[in-house]
Protein backbone atom coordinates (compact mmCIF):
# COMPACT_ATOMS: atom_id res chain seq x y z
CA UNK A 1 0.00 0.00 0.00
CA UNK A 2 2.93 2.37 0.57
CA UNK A 3 3.75 4.70 3.38
CA UNK A 4 2.38 7.92 4.85
CA UNK A 5 4.90 10.73 5.25
CA UNK A 6 4.79 13.05 8.24
CA UNK A 7 5.01 16.43 6.48
CA UNK A 8 7.98 18.28 5.03
CA UNK A 9 11.15 18.22 7.14
CA UNK A 10 12.88 21.20 5.53
CA UNK A 11 13.04 23.43 2.50
CA UNK A 12 16.19 25.13 1.20
CA UNK A 13 16.13 28.20 -1.03
CA UNK A 14 19.18 29.45 -2.93
CA UNK A 15 19.42 33.24 -2.94
CA UNK A 16 20.93 35.27 -5.77
CA UNK A 17 22.32 37.74 -3.22
CA UNK A 18 22.85 35.80 0.01
CA UNK A 19 23.56 38.78 2.27
CA UNK A 20 20.39 40.62 1.16
CA UNK A 21 18.22 37.51 1.52
CA UNK A 22 19.77 36.50 4.82
CA UNK A 23 18.92 39.95 6.21
CA UNK A 24 15.29 39.49 5.07
CA UNK A 25 14.95 35.94 6.42
CA UNK A 26 16.71 36.83 9.71
CA UNK A 27 13.67 39.02 10.36
CA UNK A 28 10.92 36.94 8.74
CA UNK A 29 11.63 33.42 10.00
CA UNK A 30 11.95 34.28 13.71
CA UNK A 31 8.76 36.36 13.35
CA UNK A 32 7.07 33.16 12.14
CA UNK A 33 8.37 31.33 15.23
CA UNK A 34 11.35 29.55 13.68
CA UNK A 35 14.59 29.49 15.66
CA UNK A 36 17.95 30.03 13.91
CA UNK A 37 20.27 27.03 14.33
CA UNK A 38 22.83 27.78 11.59
CA UNK A 39 23.97 31.25 10.57
CA UNK A 40 27.18 31.28 8.53
CA UNK A 41 28.56 33.13 5.53
CA UNK A 42 26.79 30.69 3.17
CA UNK A 43 23.82 29.26 5.11
CA UNK A 44 20.97 30.53 7.26
CA UNK A 45 18.78 27.73 8.69
CA UNK A 46 15.84 27.93 11.09
CA UNK A 47 13.71 25.27 12.76
CA UNK A 48 10.18 25.46 14.16
CA UNK A 49 6.57 24.59 13.49
CA UNK A 50 7.49 20.98 12.64
CA UNK A 51 9.67 22.09 9.72
CA UNK A 52 12.84 23.95 8.84
CA UNK A 53 13.73 26.56 6.25
CA UNK A 54 17.21 27.24 4.97
CA UNK A 55 18.69 29.91 2.75
CA UNK A 56 21.97 29.26 0.97
CA UNK A 57 24.41 31.24 -1.11
CA UNK A 58 24.48 30.49 -4.83
CA UNK A 59 27.36 28.96 -6.71
CA UNK A 60 29.57 31.84 -7.95
CA UNK A 61 28.40 31.42 -11.55
CA UNK A 62 24.75 31.92 -10.47
CA UNK A 63 25.20 34.94 -8.19
CA UNK A 64 22.73 37.64 -9.17
CA UNK A 65 20.56 35.33 -11.28
CA UNK A 66 16.85 36.12 -11.32
CA UNK A 67 14.17 33.79 -9.99
CA UNK A 68 11.37 32.97 -12.43
CA UNK A 69 8.20 31.68 -10.81
CA UNK A 70 6.85 29.88 -13.87
CA UNK A 71 10.16 28.19 -14.72
CA UNK A 72 10.60 24.52 -13.80
CA UNK A 73 11.23 24.21 -10.07
CA UNK A 74 9.77 26.01 -7.09
CA UNK A 75 6.51 27.90 -7.72
CA UNK A 76 5.97 29.23 -4.20
CA UNK A 77 6.33 28.25 -0.55
CA UNK A 78 3.32 28.33 1.78
CA UNK A 79 3.46 28.37 5.58
CA UNK A 80 0.35 27.41 7.54
CA UNK A 81 -0.85 29.74 10.31
CA UNK A 82 -2.51 28.54 13.50
CA UNK A 83 -4.94 31.48 13.59
CA UNK A 84 -6.60 33.60 10.92
CA UNK A 85 -5.38 36.76 12.70
CA UNK A 86 -1.77 35.58 12.15
CA UNK A 87 -2.23 36.20 8.41
CA UNK A 88 -3.20 39.82 9.06
CA UNK A 89 -0.35 40.24 11.54
CA UNK A 90 2.20 38.94 9.03
CA UNK A 91 0.79 41.29 6.38
CA UNK A 92 1.51 44.27 8.62
CA UNK A 93 5.01 42.91 9.41
CA UNK A 94 6.14 42.20 5.82
CA UNK A 95 5.16 45.72 4.77
CA UNK A 96 7.68 47.01 7.36
CA UNK A 97 10.32 44.83 5.66
CA UNK A 98 9.54 46.40 2.29
CA UNK A 99 8.41 43.06 0.86
CA UNK A 100 6.36 43.21 -2.32
CA UNK A 101 2.82 42.12 -1.41
CA UNK A 102 1.30 40.25 -4.35
CA UNK A 103 -2.06 39.64 -2.72
CA UNK A 104 -3.21 41.19 0.55
CA UNK A 105 -5.04 38.87 2.96
CA UNK A 106 -8.22 37.44 1.46
CA UNK A 107 -10.39 34.35 1.39
CA UNK A 108 -9.95 31.94 -1.47
CA UNK A 109 -11.48 28.77 -2.88
CA UNK A 110 -8.66 26.27 -2.18
CA UNK A 111 -10.41 24.90 0.93
CA UNK A 112 -13.35 25.94 3.14
CA UNK A 113 -12.29 29.01 5.13
CA UNK A 114 -8.96 29.37 3.26
CA UNK A 115 -7.49 32.79 4.11
CA UNK A 116 -4.05 33.82 2.89
CA UNK A 117 -1.40 36.43 2.16
CA UNK A 118 1.03 36.22 -0.78
CA UNK A 119 4.28 38.21 -0.90
CA UNK A 120 7.82 37.99 -2.33
CA UNK A 121 11.27 37.70 -0.81
CA UNK A 122 14.14 39.85 -2.17
CA UNK A 123 14.67 37.42 -5.08
CA UNK A 124 11.01 37.45 -6.06
CA UNK A 125 10.37 33.99 -4.60
CA UNK A 126 6.72 33.96 -3.62
CA UNK A 127 5.87 33.16 -0.02
CA UNK A 128 2.41 32.57 1.35
CA UNK A 129 0.88 32.29 4.78
CA UNK A 130 -2.51 30.67 4.96
CA UNK A 131 -5.02 29.70 7.59
CA UNK A 132 -7.58 26.97 7.08
CA UNK A 133 -9.94 26.20 9.96
CA UNK A 134 -9.49 22.77 11.51
CA UNK A 135 -7.41 20.36 9.46
CA UNK A 136 -8.81 21.56 6.14
CA UNK A 137 -7.79 19.31 3.26
CA UNK A 138 -4.78 18.04 5.24
CA UNK A 139 -6.97 15.83 7.44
Amino acid sequence: MGMEINGIAHIFLTASNFERSRDFYRKLLPFLGLTPVIDTETTYYCVGGRTAVGISAPAPEHAGAAFEQKRVGLHHLCFRARERADVDELHRFVTTLGAKVIRAPREDKWAPGYYSLLFEDPDGIRLELNHVPGKGLLA
